[in-house]
């Protein structure tokens, strides 16, 4: 199958500047990024794509076999790599994506240059004996997942909103849901699945490119603590905390998105 048409892979800015590979989130797609595209398409060489199942991807790609894991959205992260042959590039990974870009790189670090984790969560569910806080209880996953099952529809209207924080700029929380309300439920049902049960926190130790962890200062899914324990896992890994809300800079605070990602892979290493 045809790697840039599985996952509409779009190439755009400068034909000589670092390669940035951009991955969306839950219930997103490319689009997702338009804020941020501009500056970072005026000084690097930017990758977009579509996870299958998402935006304008070929759905009949898709699988509950191969998608109802992370890892088989890493290989089709380290498979646009491979087909593109434009040299190691920097991952910038929105929220369960990053994780993803997580796997790819501890599987295949040579095509990787950087790694960026915006608004990350290696595991969404507490584990009080380890100490660790994910900022859902078990039942708080159950819940959620039912709760999507039953009415995606409605679960998408209720819980966009939550994602994306800013209540005094409702414009964002409606886009969210169109995205959500986009997406087809079947595959959504499983995407949030392995999102939200996904645990991750053993494969970060293994991440050996230089890595930058982007959060917000109010992250509803994505609360205080889990950024500084992604860096504590990371070997060399750097934090930078936004002042901003929600689980989507790119679009709540596109500027500081852009340039959190621009100064780390302009810095050199």
């Amino acid at each position: 199958m045809d790697v840039r048409g599985r996952n509409n892979v779009v190439v755009t800015g400068r034909d000589d500047g670092p390669v940035v590979m951009l991955a969306h989130g839950f219930g997103c797609d490319q689009n997702m990024w338009r804020l941020v595209l501009p500056e970072l398409r005026r000084r690097f060489r930017v990758v977009l794509f579509d996870h299958v199942g998402a935006g304008r991807s070929d759905l009949s790609a898709w699988s509950e076999e191969r998608y109802g894991r992370l890892d088989g959205y890493a290989a089709d992260i380290v498979g646009i790599c491979e087909d593109l042959a434009l040299g190691p590039v920097t991952f910038v990974g929105h929220s369960v994506s990053s994780m993803m870009g997580v796997l790819a790189a501890v599987d295949r670090p040579e095509l990787f240059e950087r790694l960026v984790l915006l608004t990350p969560s290696p595991c969404y569910v507490d584990d009080p004996e380890r100490g660790y806080r994910g900022g859902f209880s078990a039942a708080d996953i159950d819940e959620l997942l039912e709760s999507l099952e039953s009415n995606y529809l409605g679960w998408s209207a209720a819980m966009a909103p939550v994602i994306m924080g800013n209540a005094d700029r409702p414009e964002l929380g409606e886009e969210l849901t169109n995205s959500f309300c986009r997406t087809d439920p079947a595959v959504a049902r499983v995407f949030a699945r392995t999102t939200f049960r996904s645990d991750n926190r053993a494969d970060l130790a293994g991440v050996r490119v230089p890595t930058l962890i982007v959060e917000c200062s109010n992250d509803a899914i994505a609360p205080a603590g889990v950024g500084a324990f992604v860096r504590s896992r990371i070997p060399g890994s750097e934090l930078v905390t936004l002042e901003a809300t929600g689980h989507c800079p790119q679009l709540s605070a596109p500027e500081a998105t852009a340039a959190a990602i621009t100064g780390f892979v302009t810095t050199p290493r």
